[in-house]
């Protein structure tokens, strides 16, 4: 990866840095299951969004819409995603699954105002924010590459996820879309939450 530093054009369009993920676990289940919501929200602290490309967050976590039935839970900083096979078990009792996946995603923050015109280059989602606005998540690609899109409020600021052994390809997408705007490539932070 590109180490720390200015690159591209002398303007600074862009800053991105690696979103140092905690933890991330997948959990499955049927949303019109009363039982499994009441569950899932209290293993997790945090209700699962039911609206389509949503997220909900607390404090330390946040939970993306992925699908109809499956939710991706990340921790950025300290994890309160731990004692997985207790979690585990509760969501089972009432028809859920739950997935660690931790080491399965690589994260970017991007921010700045040439920020969604670096995604834009790259991923065929309409990122205007009347189309994407705050608070939204979609997959799509980057490049050729399978990607997670986050976009956390109206700065904007987002969060791309790709699945690590992609990791390079899609690095080298996003670092080819930013630097005719000129990049600030800064030091991994923690993934960003209700808190950061």
């Amino acid at each position: 990866m590109t180490r720390p530093g200015h690159h591209g054009a002398a303007e600074s369009g862009v800053a991105i840095a690696e979103a140092t993920i905690a933890a991330a676990w997948n959990a499955q289940g049927d949303p019109t299951h009363a039982p499994f919501v009441a569950e899932a929200q209290r293993v997790f602290g945090v209700a699962l969004p039911i609206a389509p490309n949503t997220f909900a967050k607390s404090a330390e976590l946040t939970a993306l819409w992925l699908g109809p039935s499956s939710w991706l839970l990340i921790a950025g900083g300290a994890s309160p995603l731990v004692d997985i096979r207790a979690r585990r078990d509760a969501l089972n009792a009432v028809g859920g699954a739950l997935f660690d996946v931790s080491a399965g995603r690589v994260a970017w923050t991007l921010s700045g105002p040439r920020a969604t015109a670096v995604l834009a280059k790259g991923c065929p989602l309409d990122f205007h924010p009347r189309a994407f606005p705050a608070n939204t998540c979609a997959q799509s690609l980057i490049g050729h590459v399978n990607a997670l899109f986050i976009k956390h409020d109206d700065a904007p600021i987002f969060t791309v996820m790709v699945a690590r052994s992609y990791a390079r390809d899609a690095w080298h997408s996003l670092m080819t879309a930013a630097a005719q705007y000129g990049a600030e490539v800064g030091l991994p932070a923690p993934y960003r939450s209700a808190a950061g």
